[in-house]
């Protein structure tokens, strides 16, 4: 799993998903990615995606990444299910490995 330094470098790196702007206050403080978030309007799937991978996680309006996480379940499922967590949210923007001092 890249860092977050790393995907805004090289942003076609992962697969993505995109959380609506209600979503992102939620996002960067940690929490993990519920499904609605992602199936309602100004959330996306890439419906290739599958359980246990890690992805990009995008916001509405937003051009890099804020977080990455790994699926729970397959976009297929997130958008059957609906419910529940989607995405295991694992490293985010101002996290403690964000704010690492980069090395010389």
């Amino acid at each position: 799993m890249p860092t977050l330094r790393l995907l805004h470098q090289y942003p076609n790196i992962m697969k993505k998903f995109q959380v609506d702007r209600g979503a992102i206050k939620f996002v960067l403080a940690g929490a993990n990615i519920m499904c609605p978030g992602l199936t309602s309007p100004g959330g996306a799937l890439d419906d290739e995606v599958e359980a246990e991978t890690p992805v990009a996680i995008m916001a509405e309006g937003k051009q890099h990444a804020l977080a990455i996480g790994f699926t729970k379940m397959s976009a297929k499922d997130i958008k059957a299910i609906n419910k529940g967590i989607g995405v295991d949210n694992m490293h985010y923007l101002n996290d403690g490995l964000w704010k690492m001092e980069k090395l010389e």
